[in-house]
Order: structure tokens, then C-alpha cells, then sequence
């Protein structure tokens, strides 16, 4: 393990990273002015969250010690990518960007915005069918040569310091906000189940580097002027292994807490909507039912 000092005082700039940093900062900031222009007060606390557990953490992972020697540790390598994909996003998406970005639009704006919501990328991306796919396929990469593609090239790195927080957004804002993502209650109840099969599937790539005795990305040695503390690179990737393994565990969690709220806010709604029924509109709905299910 690294020296405390050597763990809080390493440095190395990520221009990906500020670039996206800096891009969502100045983003949500004209979306709390345009939200505050239409007469929307928006919670503070969202705000917070968004700036303080969102980019904040953001930029430790990718400019503080796991950006300055993910190039040479697989295990903080591993953390960085690990983090930005599966917490990064979850603890920004209780700042709901989405839902202020639809509170600074007008009404075409919204408008614009519920088409794209809608559209079938964005609703094949909005399921938890979709999410531990995309982080199988990531994180099954470690398991190859390209895990050290990823640390030493400096346009590979910067390519994953972009692309994975702004994905794992798009996986999380779904479940986190749920506007734009309209789901019936036994979807929502399906996608639950889902889950917890899921977390099983989550632990492979992480349970194949702790568990394999060889070095998978070939590069069994470090270079000359190395820090004592460097582990063996085997340890290393059992180290990262460990780390993935957990976080990847750990997080379904919150997510699964966060899916059942849905579902019972889906649910409310959905009773609600046929309260609002009137008697006839009862029955022409029951018979239509009906009929379906004797065809």
C-alpha cells in the first residue's frame, strides 16, 4: 500500500476529465439559472449533492492518486474506472440533471426532451437489463491484454475517463429519477428480479483476476525506479480483482433500494390513475380486457 502522503498529494491532470468537469459544472449551473428564470426553486441539497458527491470525487479519482498511477497499478486503475462507472454517476443522479433540465425548459423544450426520453436507444439504455451487460463487456476486458492498453495509452485512458462516468449516468438516471422512462409496475417488478440475479453475474470479472495465477495483460515486471511499495504484479491484479468484486457488489445495494422506490411510486401512480376512472370508462376498460383475454 502507498505511503498517506504519497496517497494525498499525488497529482496528474486528466484533460478529459477537466474538460467533462468543467462541462457539467457550467451545465448544471445555467440549468439552476434557467430553472430559477421560469420560477422553479430548485432544492439546494440537489445541488450540493450533484457539485460536493458528484464532480468533486469525480476529479479526485481522476486527477489525485488512482489517475497519477493508474498507468502503472492495475489496482488503481482498476478503483478509478471501477468508481466513475457504478458510484460517480449514482451520487450524481441524486442531483437529478435530468429533472433539472426539465425545469429550466420551456414548453418545446420539454417537448424535445421527452421525444429524445423516448426514443428507443435511450429506453433500451433506461432498463437494468441493459446496465450489467455494458459493465460485463467493460469489465471483461481486464481479463485481456487491453487492461494494459487502457493504463499506458494515454488517448485509451483519456477516451475511459470521458466515456464511463457519462455512461454510467445514463444507466443510473433511469432508476435515480425515472422521468422520460415510463414503465409499467410488472416491468419495473421484472427488471427487480432482475437484479439480484444479476449480482451474481456482476462478481465474474472481478473473482477471474483475484482468483487466476498468471499475469493476464503480459506485463510481468515494472519498470526501473518503481516505489518499493509497488506490489508483485500478480498481487496487483489480484488486488484490483478484490476491488472490482466489491464495488461492483456493494453498489447494487443502493440500486435495488432505489428500484423499489420506484416501483411503489409507479405503483401509486398507476392505482391512482384508475381511481381517476369514471364508472363507464371502468367498465369499457374491463370489458376490453375481457375480450382480449377470451380471444
Amino acid at each position: 500500500m502507498p505511503p498517506l502522503l504519497t496517497a494525498f498529494t499525488a497529482v496528474a491532470l486528466d484533460p478529459a476529465a477537466l474538460v467533462l468537469a468543467l462541462a457539467a459544472a457550467i451545465g448544471y449551473g445555467l440549468g439552476l439559472r434557467g430553472a430559477a428564470r421560469h420560477g422553479e426553486r430548485w432544492p439546494i441539497w440537489r445541488a450540493l449533492c450533484f457539485y460536493a458527491l458528484g464532480i468533486v470525487p469525480y476529479l479526485v479519482l481522476t486527477c489525485g492518486f488512482t489517475g497519477a498511477y493508474g498507468p502503472e497499478l492495475r489496482w488503481a486503475f482498476t478503483l478509478k474506472l471501477a468508481l466513475t462507472f457504478f458510484v460517480v454517476p449514482l451520487l450524481a443522479g441524486l442531483g437529478r440533471p435530468l429533472g433539472l433540465t426539465r425545469a429550466a425548459l420551456g414548453e418545446d423544450g420539454r417537448r424535445r426532451l421527452d421525444a429524445v426520453m423516448a426514443s428507443r436507444p435511450m429506453r433500451l439504455l433506461g432498463n437494468a437489463f441493459v446496465a450489467p451487460i455494458l459493465g460485463l463487456v467493460l469489465f471483461g476486458t481486464f481479463l485481456t491484454p487491453l487492461l494494459h492498453t487502457y493504463r499506458a495509452d494515454p488517448v485509451a485512458s483519456g477516451l475511459l475517463s470521458f466515456i464511463v462516468p457519462l455512461l454510467g449516468l445514463v444507466l443510473v438516471l433511469p432508476i435515480v429519477e425515472g422521468e422520460g422512462f415510463h414503465r409499467s409496475s410488472s416491468f419495473i417488478l421484472l427488471e427487480f428480479v432482475y437484479v439480484f440475479i444479476e449480482l451474481l453475474a456482476d462478481a465474474v470479472p472481478g473473482i477471474a483476476l483475484r482468483l487466476n495465477d498468471s499475469v493476464l495483460d503480459k506485463v510481468t515486471s515494472w519498470p526501473a525506479g518503481a516505489p518499493s511499495w509497488f506490489p508483485s504484479p500478480l498481487r496487483d491484479q489480484q488486488l484490483a480483482g478484490d476491488i472490482l468484486w466489491f464495488i461492483a457488489e456493494i453498489v447494487d445495494l443502493p440500486l435495488i433500494i432505489l428500484m423499489f422506490v420506484r416501483f411503489s411510486r409507479n405503483d401509486r401512480h398507476e392505482a391512482k390513475s384508475f381511481d381517476d376512472l369514471s364508472d363507464e370508462e371502468m367498465d369499457a376498460l374491463t370489458e376490453a380486457h375481457l375480450r382480449q383475454r377470451g380471444e
